[in-house]
């Protein structure tokens, strides 16, 4: 049985009630990058440009209504702008951002409740791991970008769950959907990342409702001959979908504003306890994946400098709070108390480490050594998580803001859900 196969028979199943628990969490992490997202002005010309192109039932992020096929390109775009959405390490990439706005596009459209949302969402964003890890890492380090092409195929495998689609609708909405995944790493730093997102989104709706039209595509575009995996350099890996704990339960949230490459180093600074002042340098390790990825050497941009090891480190050594998304604007490249501390740092990859650890010794200017050590992948209770997520929401929307986003996510009305989308 390939994935393709696998994943028709998946489109079906229930979701157990820990993986519906995670979706609601995600729900309001992306919903509050999605609101933080939007109030970016480099978006604003792009968001304007699509929207004249009409109107629709779908809400669009930050006050206005649009075509699914726009609202998702729009909100996927929107919601990773900030990069400060969740990640899932196997996967290698973002999960939410491609599969949530298709499906919250076109529940809108089909008049959907909350639930049945809540419960597609779960199934695309499992789907987008399955097929990522399914594609492996040699598709990514070639140059794809997992977000964006396993992203795709879980968007239409979530939105045909939502509008029901015939076992053959969605054999063929995967199969469309392999002529049109796409997205590349060397877009990391720019705008066009997020886009990247976006694009799968609108991927996700269009496939789906292209086949519901009854558009046919090839048997097996995803695995067959000539398919999407064997001509993107997918390792074919096996996966089991709904066998064991599903992968939506290790969804890694973000708790600082910039490439989750950086955040076990910045969480084991965190940890640390001692003066600036009195470092002679800083060597850090971590795993080969991410030097290609999150290690811009002299970033010139608030951007850039969220995919920056030497950067982040200094910031957050220096007191600026990596958590908060005003830290990253383009002054802070040109810092001289960043800069004189970026010179002390030195980056090398370990490939003992896995993707989600590192370890970082600290010589002392005295002569000392400190050594720190963090693994994203140490266990966090659901409870632990909401509230770090509540914190995170409050420092990005405001308190009352957030409290409410946190209420309507955990609720079961679309409407309200998509009220708070529309304050910007």
């Amino acid at each position: 049985m390939t994935i393709t196969d696998q994943l028709i028979k998946f489109a079906g199943v229930t979701p157990p009630k820990d993986a519906l628990t995670m979706m609601r969490l995600s729900l309001f992490d992306w919903a509050a990058c999605g609101i933080a997202g939007a109030r970016e002005p480099d978006f604003a010309d792009f968001v304007a440009g699509q929207l004249a192109r009409g109107q629709g039932p779908a809400t669009v992020i930050g006050g206005t209504s649009a075509p699914a096929t726009t609202a998702a390109l729009i909100n996927g775009t929107l919601s990773h702008a900030l990069d400060y959405d969740d990640t899932h390490f196997a996967h290698i990439g973002h999960p939410s951002v491609a599969v949530i706005p298709a499906v919250l596009a076109l529940a809108e459209e089909v008049d959907a409740p909350l639930e049945e949302v809540i419960e597609a969402a779960t199934i695309g964003v499992e789907a987008s791991i399955l097929t990522g890890i399914w594609l492996g890492r040699a598709h990514y380090q070639v140059g794809y970008h997992q977000t964006a092409t396993a992203g795709a195929f879980g968007a239409a495998l979530g939105s045909a769950r939502l509008l029901g689609l015939e076992p053959d609708e969605i054999r063929n909405a995967l199969g469309l959907c392999a002529s049109m995944a796409s997205g590349l790493k060397a877009q990391f730093g720019t705008m066009g990342k997020p886009l990247n997102a976006g694009l799968a989104a609108r991927t996700g709706v269009e496939a789906t409702l292209w086949a519901q039209s009854g558009m046919t595509a090839a048997h097996d575009g995803l695995a067959g001959p000539l398919g999407f995996g064997p001509t993107h350099h997918g390792q074919e890996e096996e996966v089991k979908p709904g066998k064991g704990d599903w992968h939506i339960t290790s969804i890694s949230h973000k708790f600082h504003a910039c490439c989750h490459g950086l955040h076990a180093m910045l969480e084991a600074f965190g940890e640390a306890r001692f003066c600036p002042d009195d470092v002679a340098s800083i060597h850090i390790r971590t795993h080969p994946r991410w030097m290609s990825v999150c290690n811009i050497a002299e970033p010139t941009t608030g951007l850039a400098a969220k995919f920056s090891y030497a950067q982040t480190a200094a910031m957050t050594l220096l007191g600026h709070d990596t958590g908060a998304i005003a830290s990253f604007i383009d002054a802070i490249c040109v810092d001289v108390d960043v800069l004189a501390m970026r010179e002390k740092i030195k980056i090398s990859e370990d490939e003992r480490l896995t993707e989600t650890q590192v370890e970082i010794s600290v010589k002392m200017d005295n002569g000392g050594l400190r050594r720190f050590r963090h693994d994203l992948l140490e266990p966090m209770s659901l409870e632990q998580r909401s509230e770090k997520l509540k914190s995170k929401g409050a420092a990005v929307l405001g308190d009352t803001r957030a409290d409410t986003l946190w209420q309507v996510a955990q609720g079961d009305t679309l409407r309200d859900l998509t009220d708070q989308l529309l304050i910007s």
